[in-house]
């Protein structure tokens, strides 16, 4: 790991970082190392350090390399080059920096999910992206990648309430009478690294594309790096199995996760602009 700079010697083109406050809860599982790189002379270089300590490779074997935007060809589309090359164009802004961190948190997720948008791309016929309509699996991947959530429910009555309870939006149920299910029977992981961005300034709507996950009772014994590695690993066979995320996904208000926002009292779940009901088809 790239040793911390002293504060005179801070990369002044990475004065984006500080707008990050690294004490929110839903950014405890990216704390240690999302502080390591900010406070590194080069964040870029410190993030290619961490994927040579860990061999941090794409789906096809190639090791991963986070690069400028300049090295991605202007006819190529950005999940191509990817799976072609290995390297991650990488702007100096938090959007590319969060989802370097992810990429570091959750290698193997993001690998298949770049395998599942090549693919996508290979079967329209075009490397640009841009030619041909997107179609419902790669705007799925997409959304998934950039907006998603990961609930993971211990598999069990309890776990099961609560995961009938929020894809029905019955958001008090959930979030007021289920309260303490969250962190025994129940933990959120975020994982879109738009909506990691969108909460750097937080504000009450922001609703993440959430998929479900059942963890077998020793998943919610294990330490934080060890319950990382699952997740990874889990959602990874996952997406090889079953190549879609479409129709999978399930909205969850980020905020109204207990302990994630002050004043969660029944007034605050009431607001039905963000806690909306589900619709009735």
């Amino acid at each position: 790991m790239t040793t911390p700079a002293a504060p005179d010697s801070f990369d002044s083109s990475a004065l984006f970082l500080r707008a990050i406050d690294w004490s929110q809860p839903w950014l405890a599982p990216f704390r240690v190392l999302g502080r390591q790189l900010s406070a590194a002379t080069d964040w870029r270089q410190a993030l290619n350090a961490v994927v040579q300590a860990r061999c941090i490779h794409n789906y096809q074997g190639l090791p991963l390399n986070f690069v400028a935007q300049a090295e991605l060809p202007a006819a190529v589309a950005y999940e191509a080059f990817i799976g072609s090359s290995g390297k991650v164009p990488t702007r100096d802004n938090l959007h590319d920096f969060l989802n370097a961190l992810i990429w570091l948190s959750f290698p193997a997720i993001k690998a298949r999910l770049n395998a599942l948008q090549a693919a996508e791309l290979a079967r329209a016929g075009t490397l640009s992206g841009s030619s041909k309509p997107r179609g419902a699996t790669r705007d799925a991947a997409t959304i998934f990648d950039e907006n998603a959530a990961l609930l993971l429910v211990r598999d069990n009555a309890a776990g099961q309430a609560l995961t009938t309870a929020l894809r029905n939006h019955q958001w008090t149920d959930a979030f007021v009478e289920q309260r303490a299910a969250f962190g025994v029977d129940a933990e959120v992981w975020l994982f879109g690294h738009a909506l990691l961005e969108k909460l750097v300034r937080p504000y009450k709507a922001i609703t993440a594309h959430t998929l479900v996950i059942s963890a077998p009772e020793f998943y919610f014994s294990l330490g934080e790096d060890a319950k990382r590695g699952w997740i990874d690993q889990q959602i990874a066979a996952d997406l090889a199995q079953h190549g879609s995320l479409v129709r999978r996904l399930t909205p969850l208000p980020v905020l109204g996760v207990p302990g994630w926002c002050a004043g969660q009292d029944d007034g605050f779940y009431a607001d039905s602009a963000v806690f909306r009901p589900k619709r009735v088809k």
